[in-house]
């Protein structure tokens, strides 16, 4: 007789076809499993299946979801990230906000090395948006991406754009 595997205690909704979609990212739940090697390593998932809807008109955005992360301890089930992923689509937010709560949320349950989510949503009125957040905060790493003090941004009304005189 074989046994059975037995799943991690902590992860209810891997293998349970009864589980339902949260009807909201705050009922929603990142399940999380030990990671099962100490080695520094890549994990990616995708999803061309997200939607939430604008704040302003209640229309639905459609996106496509990246994120990239290096686990530490512990590594985000992926049946769990889909339902939390899919808890947005009556969540009314701005693009950026959602992006970034996202972030957030992945980092709250698994305390990853490093992260990127990226967030490509479709166009609307012909102008399409892509959020990216990162954690660590590159602002924090001394990265690309310095932090400026608004007084070393220059005017360029009424001058030439190229040279900002």
């Amino acid at each position: 007789m074989k046994r059975a595997k037995s799943k991690p205690a902590l992860l209810t909704l891997l293998g349970g076809s009864e589980a339902r979609i949260p009807s909201a990212p705050s009922e929603a739940r990142l399940e999380t499993f030990p990671n099962p090697t100490r080695r520094n390593y890549h994990i990616h998932f995708e999803t061309d299946d997200f939607t939430c809807l604008c704040p302003v008109t209640g229309q639905p955005d459609f996106a496509r979801i990246d994120i990239d992360y290096v686990p530490d301890r512990l590594c985000v089930e992926s049946k769990s990230l889909k339902f939390y992923l899919a808890s947005y689509r009556n969540e009314r937010a701005f693009n950026e906000a959602v992006t970034n709560r996202i972030l957030d949320a992945f980092v709250k349950a698994c305390s990853p090395r490093e992260a990127t989510i990226t967030a490509q949503f479709s166009a609307r009125g012909g102008i399409a948006l892509t959020v990216r957040a990162e954690y660590p905060d590159p602002a924090s790493r001394n990265s690309k991406f310095e932090s400026r003090n608004p007084k070393q941004i220059r005017s360029t009304k009424g001058s030439n754009s190229e040279t900002g005189r």
